[in-house]
């Protein structure tokens, strides 16, 4: 069961920069029950925590194009690099990609590594031949077809055995996925030689993770809704206890929107939210192209990349075999080169990685197939993904009854001085809570990630932890992010 239905009328409400969905008046498929939302951050990437909106309205925010994050400028990496994934391990961002410069070269595995993100260095690591130097930045060779779409994790669950504190699954339909594992994230062996999923077609990048909230192993895997490789480009999923026996794939399912190509799905645990998965899957269309015959040829050798386009859309999902699309839109356009419009590019990178206490980075594919191809880096807002915006007239936002544990409400919001935000808490039947009534709040108003509420008596709400309470914010030209008890 999906939460929204009004698919058609919010795809014809598209604004400059940022993307809107009315959202009024619906109840999630959770029902009416109350929510155990303990010390856990809540974003609006769904409905899941909304009761009602008056006057207010769910956005879409797009990332900011910071610009090129790495060059696929190797001999043994070239235009047709891909399948992207950055883990973040500690004070170390390393990146895993495929190098393939084509005409029949096989592909091998490339890694780089950076401190901030944004400056990244590919190591000499000397570990494989390639080329005819080992003077190379290869961890994984002479290995297809697991080179194709060799994808890592670092696996955080607990006890896991320090051998295998990185793992990744690798192969295709022929092979199935094979699991990989590693101590260092370089050195890699077979975890075993017999594949772990063959239930797939596993043509794309099949990302994998542990997941705390479900306490699982998680696969989302490249398989189509027709028989073979007919009808739609999609998504499943499996899952395990142990990363080598798995479940029966589940076809994911998408409520009441239309089927598309979805070439990749890039699907992670937010680490600030990690209850919920936040999927970045690249959207394929097969026969469109904004370019002319003259413009494609131009600037792709291979005719098989010449026609066809995509962008990158957001989708999010709590467990289970339904995804959250409120929002159809593009969450990241192609971009305003030619360049950028060449069938099989702007492939979203696997990966959500801080750039500091306010901002996050993520990466794309760009240019593929041709010369310049390389990665591009993105940056937003720290749970910036989607907000509550409400107008200069104002709005309002009440929560689904729900139960805390913590002592203080923290908020993180931007507004203008002409706006402002309240919150008032009220009790399971939607009485205003005294000590905690909206006039009873000060105004607040400022650009602020961890912004405490405050009331007459202070911000100690820890005499409500544990009772039913609502949440009801007021709030003027002021955009909401995410909350949470602590």
């Amino acid at each position: 069961m999906r939460l929204l239905s009004h698919r058609t009328a919010s795809t014809l409400l598209i604004l400059t920069i940022m993307i809107a969905v009315p959202f009024e008046g619906f109840l999630s498929a959770q029902g009416e029950g109350v929510i155990t939302l303990e010390d856990r951050r809540e974003l609006f990437v769904d409905g899941y925590i909304i009761e009602k909106l008056l006057d207010a309205e769910l956005r879409l925010n797009r990332p900011y194009r910071e610009g090129t994050a790495l060059r696929f400028d190797n001999p043994w990496e070239g235009g047709f690099s891909g399948y992207v994934a950055i883990l973040n391990d500690s004070s170390l961002y390393r990146m895993y990609y495929r190098g393939s410069p084509g005409s029949g070269v096989p592909a091998v595995v490339c890694y780089a590594e950076s401190e901030d993100g944004i400056v990244w260095k590919k190591p000499d690591l000397g570990i494989f031949e390639v080329m005819g130097t080992k003077k190379n930045n290869v961890i994984l060779a002479d290995s297809e077809p697991f080179t194709h779409n060799f994808c890592p994790l670092i696996d955080t669950r607990p006890g896991v055995p320090a051998g295998e504190r990185f793992k990744a699954l690798a192969g295709t339909e022929e092979s199935g996925l094979v699991a990989f594992v590693s101590e260092d994230g370089i050195h890699w062996r077979k975890l075993r030689t017999d594949p772990v999923m063959t239930k797939g077609m596993f043509d794309s990048q099949n990302v994998a993770f542990w997941s705390e909230a479900e306490q699982l192993y998680i696969c989302y895997f490249r398989t189509w809704t027709g028989e073979g490789y007919t009808g739609f480009r999609t998504i499943s999923r499996s899952t395990s206890k142990d990363f080598l026996n798995w479940s029966d794939p589940v076809e994911m399912t998408y409520g009441d929107t239309p089927q598309e190509h979805l070439y990749t799905n890039a699907t992670q645990p937010y680490y600030r939210a990690p209850h919920i998965y936040l999927s970045f899957p690249k959207r394929f269309f097969p026969e469109k192209s904004a370019l002319t015959p003259e413009q494609s040829e131009s600037l792709v050798e291979n005719p098989k990349y010449r026609v066809a386009s995509s962008d990158a859309v957001f989708m999010s999902t709590r467990g289970g075999s339904t995804y959250d699309r409120t929002f159809m839109e593009a969450f990241i356009r192609p971009g305003p080169s030619l360049r950028d419009w060449v069938a099989r590019d702007n492939t979203p990178g696997l990966g959500i990685v801080p750039a500091n206490d306010r901002k996050i980075f993520l990466y794309r594919m760009s240019h593929y197939a041709q010369p310049t191809s390389h990665v591009t880096r993105y940056s937003l807002r720290v749970d910036g993904f989607v907000s509550v915006h409400a107008p200069f007239e104002g709005g309002e936002l009440l929560t689904k009854p729900l139960t805390f544990s913590g002592s203080e409400l923290e908020l993180n919001f931007a507004g203008s001085p002409a706006g402002g935000l309240q919150v008032e808490l009220q009790d399971g039947e939607g009485n205003a809570i005294p000590g905690y009534r909206l006039e009873g709040c000060p105004e607040m108003i400022g650009d602020v990630i961890d912004r405490v509420v405050v009331w007459e008596k202070g911000s100690d709400v820890s005499q409500l932890a544990g009772r039913t309470v609502h949440l009801r914010f007021v709030m003027r030209d002021t955009d909401l992010y995410s909350f949470r008890f602590k």
